[in-house]
């Protein structure tokens, strides 16, 4: 079966002998719907609050929380709709960006379309290491000590705009997110993902998770009114649902219409997978580490899972990285992070776990020596049809492939 994969901007082209590939898979086709409608039909019954209109009058100030370029969020879609039904002043926007780096003009572009200008002057991007704009709000009952950016403690309402998919740890993205990580403090956020090395940290899981519930259990501090507007997009970045209101309810809401579109039924585990990550996960390999995550969902034991991603800033966050190099095997990564955790190793973590029991070979433009201290095997992009046959013919004559489309994304569910 020929095929073109994504891959940055373009495409690469593989080929698949019929009877060696499972399947190719994907987030699951649904009826996108018209955006405006969706939008206002979310904001008029809001879950367990007032609609935005009358939560937002009367306030001497509003925060927004928005994402970072690393998430689609429809941010300017949702401020279209927010024109005739908020109350408010004119906003102040804080943007979310967790440990992320701040955003580059275009990102902005992206992010806030034809608002940029109207609000050009009113946007802040959050920096976790600042510690010195944060401030202590109290503690989680994990001992998770909340301190968030001051502008959260200088608004009189807040507003949060997300979006809600899989995420491989913290279960889904939105909602909590935006203020944990979004706009906490690096101490903070390493509290809380040291938590990630839980095995019921997990993609898809909510109840029973102690990264989520540490963040349900922090945001307790927060005693200024919220207003969420969490939204949901197929794979190919069309909204197809959105919920508001109450922080939590939205979220579980939202959750449920994410599930239809991202748990992904494939046959049975597959001895060779080719985890495809596009935009805007592949921006760098700590956010494209989300497709080996879920890849390995759909991954046998002994086989080989490829990872392609343009990876188009490089490493990103570099800790997990440094943890990986610093081991021998990836056996040894793991006794390392049980002796202490720092910010990142939960990456190196869950990424060892599946080294342990495959190998990950990665089609990429990173430096080939980069990748190979970290035990993962190097592969240029134009080197991807001969990585996939190398991949069967090492796992057996029967072996056969699926191909993971949006692997960022997409959370199998082997049938066998």
């Amino acid at each position: 079966m020929d095929m073109e994969i994504p891959y940055g901007d373009g495409k690469l082209a593989l080929s698949i002998e019929k009877d060696r590939l499972l399947g190719v898979f994907r987030p699951n086709s649904v009826d996108a719907g018209e955006p405006a409608r969706i939008l206002a039909e979310a904001l008029a019954a809001p879950e367990n609050s007032p609609p935005l209109r009358q939560f937002s009058e009367g306030a001497e100030s509003v925060l927004f929380l928005v994402n970072d370029a690393t998430r689609p969020t429809p941010t300017a879609e949702v401020l279209d709709a927010l024109e005739e039904v908020y109350g408010g002043p004119e906003p102040e926007f804080l943007v979310a960006t967790g440990i992320h780096r701040a955003p580059t003009e275009a990102e902005l572009e992206k992010i806030f379309g034809r608002h940029l200008e109207r609000f050009r002057g009113r946007i802040h991007a959050h920096d976790a290491r600042r510690e010195d704009e944060c401030v202590l709000l109290g503690k989680s009952r994990n001992g998770t000590e909340m301190r968030v950016n001051r502008r959260v403690l200088d608004a009189d309402r807040i507003v949060v705009i997300s979006s809600v998919e899989p995420h491989y740890f913290a279960g889904y993205t939105g909602g909590r997110k935006s203020f944990l990580p979004g706009v906490a403090a690096y101490s903070t956020i390493e509290q809380n993902h040291r938590l990630a090395l839980s095995p019921d940290a997990q993609a898809m899981r909510l109840e029973g998770n102690p990264v989520h519930e540490d963040m349900v259990d922090a945001m307790a501090t927060i005693t200024k009114p919220v207003f969420a507007i969490n939204t949901v997009l197929d794979g190919q970045h069309r909204l197809v649902g959105a919920s508001a209101g109450h922080i939590h309810q939205s979220l579980e809401k939202a959750a449920k219409i994410a599930d239809g579109v991202f748990a992904v039924d494939v046959p049975r585990r597959a001895e060779v997978v080719v985890a495809v990550v596009g935009a805007p996960a592949d921006i760098d390999l700590y956010q494209s580490q989300k497709g080996i995550d879920n890849g390995k969902l759909a991954l046998a034991d002994g086989g080989v899972l490829i990872l392609v991603s343009a990876c188009r800033d490089g490493i990103g966050e570099r800790a997990f990285v440094d943890m990986l190099a610093s081991a021998d095997s990836p056996e040894q990564v793991l006794e390392k992070i049980k002796s202490g955790y720092k910010l990142g190793w939960h990456k190196a973590g869950k990424m060892a776990e599946v080294f342990c029991r495959a190998s990950v070979w990665a089609v990429t433009g990173i430096e080939p020596e980069e990748l190979e201290r970290m035990f993962i095997k190097a592969w240029q992009p134009s080197e991807l049809q001969r990585a996939v046959e190398q991949a069967l013919e090492k796992t057996g004559p029967s072996s056969q492939a699926i191909v993971l489309l949006d692997a960022s994304l997409a959370v199998p569910r082997p049938r066998s």
